[in-house]
């Protein structure tokens, strides 16, 4: 596994940039003043010694060497050891409803933000845990592969929007097949399936795919989001209406939500603006058995400067022979192109 050890260093990169930009810049105003001064291949003729490639060919590999200077600062790595880190946690699906009616605002900021906000809470609490990330409304897949990468689940985590899923409703019973089948095959390992959804479902088959996933020793918790008595969906600057006009209220389905809780031998829990759910889904999950789980991870780095920093010595001796003008000595030799040779007849040899 290649990494840095000082990543911050590698922000100077942006100074490169900045010469390069510069560098551009000058000679669109040299291009400018010369075309003043005059004809091009007269100035040209005037200035036989003058080449116009090698002062960008030194530029380009002072650039370069400075660029792998600033790379050797950030101490690229790779790693040389490789352990068996034990781990004893439980694993963790979350399924998150992003279809339209989680854009209602009856939860601050909205349901789909809330969401959010308490999935972000559940992941830093974790520590010896995995996590997974499944999004669904009328599809659904997997947003991000059960990990203990908490790093890159808050990413993945603030990249969801209903805008992942083009097809809209709420099929709860394709999620939770999903879900079930995206834990790893450790055994003697608790396993969660957390549904966070306003309780909607078009499609039909939830209990059934609880039922499913029950029998392969999965609880599945439901945490409600919303209020039973409905919200407008804001679309666009105003709200969703139906076919007829009027403006389309999304209610919680609690009664569907505990039902569902019940035959996955989990818990229901409503999600409101207080912070009462993330205290009891931290209880529930306590309540599962932790099992211990094993991950190839590298103990040992080693330092890979070494190969940087002999492209940079060769480089700055490529570019402290490489002079600008051209030498006088080898004018005549022509390493690239053949010189034509033109010839004269006088009527002397006629």
């Amino acid at each position: 596994m290649f990494k840095f050890a000082d990543p911050s260093y590698l922000w100077l990169l942006v100074a490169v940039v900045f010469l390069v930009v510069l560098r551009f810049y000058n000679l669109w105003k040299r291009r400018r003043l010369m075309s003043r001064l005059g004809d091009k291949q007269l100035l040209a003729a005037m200035m036989p010694d003058v080449s116009r490639g090698r002062p960008t060919v030194k530029f380009w590999l002072l650039i370069s060497a400075l660029a792998l200077m600033i790379v050797m600062l950030a101490r690229p790595q790779m790693g040389s050891k490789i352990a068996n880190d034990k781990r004893n946690g439980i694993e963790t699906i979350i399924a998150m409803d992003i279809s339209n009616s989680m854009l209602a605002q009856d939860v601050v900021p909205s349901r789909l933000d809330k969401s959010k906000m308490l999935v972000e809470s559940l992941v830093d609490n974790f520590t010896n845990d995995k996590i997974g990330l499944v999004v669904f409304a009328g599809d659904s897949f997997v947003q991000l592969p059960i990990t203990n990468d908490y790093v890159s689940a808050k990413m993945f985590l603030h990249d969801i929007s209903p805008s992942l899923i083009t097809t809209q409703g709420t099929d709860l019973a394709r999620a939770i097949n999903l879900s079930a089948s995206s834990f790893t095959q450790q055994q003697g390992v608790g396993r969660a399936i957390i549904v966070i959804t306003d309780g909607e479902d078009h499609e039909g088959g939830a209990e059934e795919a609880v039922k499913a996933a029950r029998k392969k020793g999965i609880n599945v918790f439901i945490l409600g989001i919303g209020s039973t008595k409905g919200a407008p969906i804001p679309v666009g600057g105003d709200y969703l209406k139906d076919a007829s006009g009027n403006v389309v209220m999304s209610a919680l389905n609690e009664d569907m939500c505990r039902s569902l809780a019940q035959v996955g031998s989990g818990s229901y829990i409503h999600v409101d603006n207080t912070n009462d759910a993330q205290e009891k889904l931290n209880s529930e999950l306590a309540k599962l058995q932790k099992g211990t789980t094993q991950d190839v991870v590298y103990s040992e780095y080693a330092d890979q400067f070494q190969a940087f920093g002999l492209i940079v010595i060769l480089l700055l001796i490529v570019e402290a022979c490489l002079l600008e003008a051209k030498n006088p000595r080898f004018k005549n030799v022509f390493l690239f192109k053949k010189k034509v040779l033109s010839f004269n007849f006088s009527n002397d040899f006629i």
